[in-house]
């Protein structure tokens, strides 16, 4: 059973591209009559359809998306979109009775989005079957990063494993940076693997929530904080184990 929301200000980031670049907030006094919009018997938004309308206020774009003749509006950090084109969204926070000071309009429900979903992109060609690997891979195909030093040092698998007995402790973990999404709730959203753990029982990835600079995709770090086992934060968020408010270091 998916909670409410508790509310809180929502923190977007001007540019998702720019990994190192800070979340920045919405306009002061740009956010009124906010309340979570997952009332029981709604319809989600669709996140999908053909733009109808976009306009741009404080660094973010508005778009409505027409649907089988349904309108629904999108939030995103400012990006260029045309009018006819088909687009999609990734999910996110939906409101409801949304009122922007900057731009003057209440929308009945709005969905703040990361922005549009990314094409699948085409598989790599595979490489010459005598080319050694340049890096040892662990069994979900993640190259292997060395475990971090110290009694609360764990491994992604160790705190799967253990993550009873680790609720709520404070825990270390390094890895390599697989996934980066800025700005959620205030906070960045940092995906880690270390090359332990399966893909097929989905422990081989653990999500870090940090107020630090967002690292690189593809940076090396250790993560440190407070281990918590099925944390579900509402619109999708949902979690069979994460850091919260970690600290991450080289």
């Amino acid at each position: 059973m998916t909670r409410s929301l508790p509310l809180f200000s929502i923190i977007l980031a001007i540019s998702l591209a720019a990994a190192t670049q800070t979340a920045q907030a919405f306009p002061k006094g740009g956010f009124t009559n906010l309340s979570a919009a997952r009332h029981a018997g709604e319809t989600p938004l669709p996140l999908s359809g053909t733009v109808a309308e976009t306009m741009n206020a404080g660094g973010y774009t508005y778009i409505a998306l027409e649907n089988k003749g349904a309108k629904s509006w999108v939030a995103v950090p400012q990006m260029e979109v045309t009018v006819g084109k088909k687009m999609s969204f990734s999910p996110g926070v939906e409101i409801a009775n949304f009122s922007s000071k900057t731009l003057n309009r209440t929308f009945e429900r709005i969905v703040f989005s990361q922005g549009p979903t990314e094409q699948q992109a085409p598989a790599p060609k595979a490489a010459p079957k005598e080319a050694p690997a340049k890096t040892a891979a662990g069994k979900n195909g993640t190259a292997k990063v060395e475990k971090a030093a110290g009694p609360n040092a764990y491994t992604v698998a160790e705190l799967y494993k253990n993550k009873n007995t680790l609720n709520k402790r404070k825990v270390a973990v390094r890895g390599k940076v697989v996934k980066v999404a800025m700005g959620i709730m205030g906070k960045n959203w940092v995906h880690l693997r270390d090359g332990s753990g399966s893909a097929k029982k989905k422990t081989n990835d653990l999500t870090v929530t940090t107020t630090a600079a967002a690292p690189n995709e593809g940076d090396v770090v250790t993560a440190v904080g407070v281990l918590r086992k099925d944390r579900d934060f509402g619109a999708g968020y949902k979690y069979e184990l994460i850091i919260e408010d970690g600290t991450l270091e080289p």
